[in-house]
């Protein structure tokens, strides 16, 4: 074999060699680059998921507080409704106490409070009432005005019990009844 023949075959050899490690190297890096694509579109698509569920997620908590605050706005304007229909009563209770039945209302609560409290007893009412009242209970009438719409108020001589007939109290006593029975 010829010197140059065998030079030849060394750089056939290492030419394919090369060649061969060439191939090597493009094949790992179209791998790398492959797994690098991969990993980028698992990531991407983790993210796109994340951000679907976060974005329902705040669109249910944005439908919830709008539904919250309606109903909030819906019940505030009931009961505004409510307090006006509830301020219309007292008016027309206001206005009842100047009429001729208003006195023989006093003097059936004033039997009624006798009944639950016994005779002897401390009667209170609006000024507007005191001769009404008078007449009604006698020497039990004590001329400390109360505050109220109309109606009186009862306690036992020792103070122990108390009996409100006040149009006012009888109303917040019972607003729950009147509120079903108003128009809404």
């Amino acid at each position: 074999m010829s010197l140059e023949r065998l030079v030849a075959e060394i750089e056939s050899r290492a030419q394919q060699q090369i060649a061969d490690e060439q191939a090597r190297f493009e094949k790992a890096r179209a791998d790398l680059e492959a797994e690098r694509s991969r990993r980028i579109e698992v990531i991407r698509a983790g993210a796109a998921r994340r951000a679907s569920q976060d974005a329902a997620r705040e669109r249910t908590r944005r439908i919830a507080a709008a539904r919250l605050e309606a109903k909030k706005l819906g019940y505030e304007a009931q009961e505004a409704r409510m307090q006006v229909l509830l301020e219309a009563v007292k008016t027309q209770l206001a206005a009842y106490t100047a009429t001729a039945e208003y006195p023989k209302l006093l003097k059936r609560m004033y039997a009624s409070a006798t009944a639950r409290l016994g005779k002897d007893l401390k009667v209170r009412g609006r000024p507007e009432d005191a001769r009404v009242l008078r007449s009604v209970a006698g020497s039990a009438f004590d001329d400390t005005p109360v505050r109220a719409t109309g109606g009186f108020i009862a306690e036992t001589s020792d103070g122990a019990r108390r009996l409100n007939l006040t149009f006012d109290e009888l109303i917040r006593l019972r607003e729950d009844e009147l509120r079903s029975l108003l128009p809404t």
